[in-house]
């Protein structure tokens, strides 16, 4: 009789599971992807230099979601853990503790794009002012709003802790279909709205996330049973606020150092021209179609593994790690074969220039190779934080991103051929692989094997 009470991550079939929680998380993620994308259309109507400036903006935007991000994975793991502990009142109060930590998060971004976001742009390796003018319109919005943002993502988390990925879905494409809808109202002046150009384009963004945020809150009280958001439990508990950034230090670690190799980056391609960096913004876009899908598997694989950690259950949790893996592939190998077969198609939807059309053909094809490899990274790396050893994911970020592809790309760039600092990615995710796979062989010896088997 506890197996029919028991939360479905604990006794559904594996491969059921996972495609039951994975798929409404990896549909809404690709709605993200879209969205993204399209924004990045519809600014580059307006002028290439627009396009330049939101790839200038990405580095503070993925600050941002790191510490969102980070937060997020802490709470999520444990709540999900503390619920196969059968422990409601640790995963409650874990909740609200994840709530209040979007609110001080979004505070200190409040205040970067009230003083901050000036001197970025000041120092931005490009002689062009409406590249400039254009990024402080856009990161200024972007920033001082973004308690939409981090309202949006603990609250989904939340609700992908206790395995409603259904409802999740629906917060994040309501979200994702309203910046849609609202980028050409806004951008362009549509139906009697005033032409606002890039602030168009990030006010449509906010109000998409602010609408996701309340259906998220709304869900949580309604739907999501298993865990009660109580205002007593809103304030802060330092303990387990620690244990919340043990859990997710690696992941905003990890993004921070993507957010200082992304402005790394930046710098060195608008050595060679701001088309190259173009490119370069270009690509992550279009990118974010095969590692979207693959961060949404990554995300339902967390709770899985964390509760059936909790519960004791060894051959599910690798159960999980396999099935992961091979589903990230699938993603991966069709990014591969689109960005070798088709880079023309893609780069066009941006109404590229010759010059742009011609970089992003190469890079594209270079870029590409690294795919697969980054495929198995991402949902090895998911085992290191859900099973405490969150360091390692830390160490390979540092290594892959600052040891590896920065000084890759800077002695690439030393060529004079920009075409060369492409590499530096298929290199970098070499790297990677190497270190991942030497500490997942750790884990296992140290913390897998000796979970009991409790099926």
């Amino acid at each position: 009789m506890e197996n029919v009470k028991e939360n479905k991550m604990g006794v559904m079939p594996m491969n059921k599971l996972i495609i039951n929680m994975s798929l409404p998380m990896m549909a809404s993620m690709l709605v993200q992807a879209l969205y993204n994308i399209v924004d990045s259309i519809y600014v580059s109507q307006i002028h290439q230099d627009a396009l330049t400036a939101l790839n200038l903006c990405f580095p503070i935007q993925m600050l941002v979601m790191a510490f969102g991000n980070g937060m997020a994975i802490g709470v999520n793991a444990l709540v999900s853990r503390a619920l196969g502990e059968k422990n409601k009142d640790k995963a409650d109060k874990t909740a609200m503790n994840g709530v209040f930590l979007a609110f001080a998060s979004a505070l200190v971004f409040l205040l970067f794009g009230l003083f901050l976001v000036k001197p970025y742009f000041a120092i931005q390796n490009t002689d062009t002012q409406q590249i400039k003018d254009f990024g402080i319109q856009y990161l200024t919005i972007n920033c001082t709003l973004s308690i939409c943002l981090y309202s949006q993502i603990i609250f989904e988390r939340l609700l992908q802790s206790t395995g409603k990925t259904f409802y999740s879905m629906i917060t994040q494409g309501v979200g994702a279909i309203t910046n849609i809808i609202l980028d050409p109202i806004l951008i362009f002046g549509l139906l009697g709205m005033p032409k606002l150009g890039v602030r168009g384009a990030a006010i449509a963004t906010v109000f998409g996330q602010c609408l996701a945020a309340i259906l998220g809150i709304i869900f949580n009280l309604i739907k999501n049973k298993e865990i009660t958001l109580k205002l007593k439990n809103l304030k802060p508990d330092i303990r387990l606020i620690g244990n919340i950034y043990s859990i997710g230090l690696p992941s905003i670690i990890m993004m921070a150092i993507g957010s200082v190799m992304n402005a790394a980056l930046n710098h060195i391609l608008l050595g060679f021209s701001d088309t190259a960096d173009t490119v370069f913004g270009a690509y992550y876009k279009i990118q974010s179609f095969f590692f979207m899908p693959v961060f949404g598997l990554n995300g339902s694989v967390v709770p899985i593994i964390g509760y059936n950690f909790g519960a004791g259950k060894r051959k599910r949790l690798l159960s999980a790690v396999k099935l992961g893996v091979v589903y990230a592939e699938v993603f991966m190998v069709l990014g591969l074969l689109a960005f070798e077969f088709i880079p023309n198609v893609l780069l066009m939807i941006f109404k590229p220039s010759e010059e742009m059309l011609s970089l992003g053909v190469t890079a594209f094809r270079i870029i590409g190779i690294h795919f697969p490899i980054a495929g198995i990274c991402i949902i090895v790396g998911t085992v290191f934080q859900a099973l405490n050893h969150g360091v390692y994911s830390t160490w390979i970020s540092v290594a892959r991103q600052l040891l590896a592809l920065l000084p890759a790309a800077f002695l690439l760039s030393l060529t004079g051929n920009v075409n060369m600092v492409w590499f530096a990615f298929p290199i970098a995710e070499l790297v990677s692989l190497v270190m991942t796979l030497i500490f997942f062989a750790q884990v296992y010896k140290k913390t897998i094997v000796n979970i009991p088997n409790n099926e």
